[in-house]
């Protein structure tokens, strides 16, 4: 009698799932990776501006209870999360936990890691920024109140309200939950146990206001194109962009570090494969995104 396939990966061989993407991702034309990265921003900014929605429009719910825009806010922003495992694109805070996995496994060199980060960065910068500017702020959709006063508001408690350590603090938890959305999601093997997989998490970062680097890149932006006071481009970089940029590093090694333990340094891998993995190697190869060795 044929056995059914397993329907969720063990730890282990997610693991080596982020191996195997980590060495696609090495080889990937730089172009590619690029616009992939672009597209990335794109995506999630779509979730991010439907938390702006949310939160900025309900100014009167914030004021009686202000944990459940909080919550709602969270509950949508994934909306937009979900698209970028699902269509294999490019994402910095994820990369932050697969590119470390593939070097702990020696099948891609430590230079790698840099190359990929620096071309995602502005990638999903670019992306973010478009949306900001072309499909948000000269659109006109949030220039009327209570949402002009609401995306002030929003970039003012990112950037100007907190302090750096503060920040950075938010970005270490934001991480630890973006790299549990995404392990839980290659870990899935089918659509709908990926998309509960990364919303919860997803849920709970957005919803404890943690920061997030890349969706800060939207938020902020678009606050400095309103006219938040005291919120300037280099203001946005000393204070926000570098504190969160570092916290979602140490939150992204907090769920590597002991994988790379647990299922590298401790078990050999090197002649295992896992297959149907859902994560894009296929795609890419076929498509041609992969550099040839």
């Amino acid at each position: 009698m044929q056995s059914l396939p397993q329907s969720t990966l063990e730890p282990a061989q997610v693991t080596l799932v982020f191996v195997q993407q980590a060495v696609v991702k090495h080889r990937m034309r730089y172009d590619m990776m690029f616009f992939k990265a672009v597209l990335a921003g794109l995506m999630l900014s779509f979730g991010a501006l439907m938390n702006e929605i949310v939160s900025g429009g309900t100014p009167a719910l914030s004021d009686a209870n202000p944990a459940i825009p909080k919550i709602l806010g969270g509950f949508v922003f994934p909306s937009g999360f979900v698209l970028i495992p699902m269509l294999s694109l490019e994402l910095l805070t994820s990369n932050m936990m697969v590119f470390p996995i593939g070097i702990a496994s020696g099948k891609i060199p430590w230079w790698s890691l840099l190359v990929n980060w620096l071309i995602v960065t502005f990638g999903n910068l670019a992306g973010s920024l478009f949306s900001a500017a072309v499909l948000v702020h000269y659109s006109d959709i949030l220039s009327s109140e209570p949402f002009f006063s609401g995306v002030q508001a929003f970039a003012s408690k990112k950037a100007v309200v907190p302090e750096w350590h503060q920040i950075f603090l938010r970005g270490i938890g934001c991480n630890i939950l973006v790299c549990i959305a995404i392990w839980l999601s290659a870990g899935a093997r089918e659509t709908v146990s990926k998309l509960v997989a990364i919303w919860i998490p997803i849920w709970v970062f957005v919803a404890c206001s943690f920061d997030h680097v890349i969706a800060n890149m939207f938020y902020i932006p678009l606050g400095i194109m309103f006219d938040t006071p005291s919120l300037s481009a280099a203001y946005y970089i000393r204070k926000s962009l570098i504190a969160t940029y570092l916290g979602n590093i140490v939150g992204a090694f907090i769920v590597w570090g002991p994988a790379v333990y647990f299922y590298i340094w401790t078990v050999d891998h090197r002649n295992e494969k896992v297959e149907d993995t859902a994560s894009g190697t296929v795609k890419d190869i076929e498509a041609g995104y992969v550099k040839e060795e």
